[in-house]
């Protein structure tokens, strides 16, 4: 593998590179620079034909030793969390094993290197403090589109599938999958949506995913609460580090990090609560389980209801607000509507929806 670092990864390293050369099999070539992320010592990798990335965080000068194990390990560990066949990994990674470090080949390619470290500031909720591989980061990071060349524009991610697909000369995704039903808790009103989710999704990126399925605005906190068959609770999931100062009797986890198959599809209902002010809940049922998943992304495969605009006042205030709109003579029915636009408020649209979730 050819990682090809910029001066300030070089001075960490303390390496003495070779000079830039022509990597035989684009394939296996990457760029390299070292950031820093929240004070702590960051490297993020690009592919050089693809433009997909990979971020290590919190390197200590002793993984610096490491760094080629390292790199190899995050590879497996984001394409797994893709949806990869492992036979397909181990292929790539067969061929990946002999590590030689050089000088940046160029300023284009230092340029796209350096687009990348921007894109991961902006995206820096996806980032666990608490491992040095940060797929998910890496995941959303390359579903990013950028531009690759005049009015030419990619996703990086569909880009190193493609690579991969020639590479491997067979359809490389094959993963498991639980389908579940989602309801939001409206007392009048349908309103609920029918996915499928990849169980190497993490409990954060679910998040994500539902709130794509229902069209929130992510402006509020959250959690998950797993129960057993006695419908009593096994784990709280929370979104803030501060929810942990405050125990409850159920035993409580950051989400980051936690797979759903830690969980699913051994457990069969769980809630997910949105905006502890409105007090969104959606209970969640796992349906079936599909061992075969031929995509990398989730999929929204039914559904009914429109989900209440963002900071309507809860159930009571969704209620006024439907009365409202329902009345044109009203006095507020104008505000409303315009109100109701201005927080999002929309119809169900599937097609909408899938198109959301391919990012996820």
């Amino acid at each position: 593998m050819l990682i090809q670092c910029t001066k300030k990864l070089l001075e960490q390293l303390k390496l003495k590179p070779h000079e830039p050369i022509e990597e035989q099999n684009a394939l296996f070539s990457w760029h390299a620079h070292f950031i820093l992320v929240n004070r702590r010592k960051t490297v993020v990798l690009i592919h050089d034909l693809s433009r997909y990335v990979i971020v290590l965080h919190g390197l200590k000068v002793k993984d610096y030793k490491y760094l080629d194990q390292l790199i190899v390990n995050a590879i497996r560990e984001t394409f797994e969390a893709e949806g990869v066949k492992k036979e397909v990994i181990e292929q790539f990674l067969t061929l990946s094993m002999d590590f030689t470090y050089t000088k940046t080949k160029d300023r284009t390619s230092v340029a796209r290197l350096n687009k990348a470290c921007e894109t991961t500031y902006y995206f820096l909720d996806y980032l666990n403090q608490e491992s040095v591989i940060n797929s998910e980061l890496s995941k959303r990071v390359s579903r990013s589109l950028v531009g690759d060349g005049k009015n030419k524009y990619i996703y990086p991610n569909e880009e190193m599938y493609k690579q991969l697909e020639i590479f491997a000369g067979q359809p490389i995704f094959e993963t498991k999958a639980v389908q579940l039903k989602v309801v939001l808790k409206l007392e009048d009103h349908q309103v609920w949506r029918r996915i499928i989710v990849p169980v190497n999704r993490s409990f954060h990126e679910l998040h994500k995913i539902l709130q794509s399925t229902f069209g929130w605005k992510n402006n509020h906190l959250h959690e998950f609460v797993i129960y057993n068959d006695d419908a009593e609770p096994t784990i709280n999931l929370v979104s803030d580090e501060k929810a942990l100062a405050y125990p409850k009797q159920t035993e409580m986890k950051h989400e980051k990090g936690i797979k759903l198959s830690e969980y699913m599809p051994a457990y069969k209902t769980l809630t997910y609560t949105y905006d502890f002010g409105d007090d969104w809940k959606h209970e969640i049922e796992v349906e079936k389980v599909i061992n075969e998943y031929h995509h990398y992304y989730p999929l929204c495969v039914e559904g009914e209801g429109n989900t209440p605009p963002e900071d309507v006042g809860g159930v009571p205030g969704y209620t006024e607000f439907l009365s409202i709109l329902a009345n044109p003579e009203h006095q507020d029915y104008k505000h409303t509507v315009q109100w109701g636009i201005m927080q999002g408020y929309e119809e169900f649209d599937i097609e909408k929806i899938n198109r959301m979730l391919k990012d996820r």
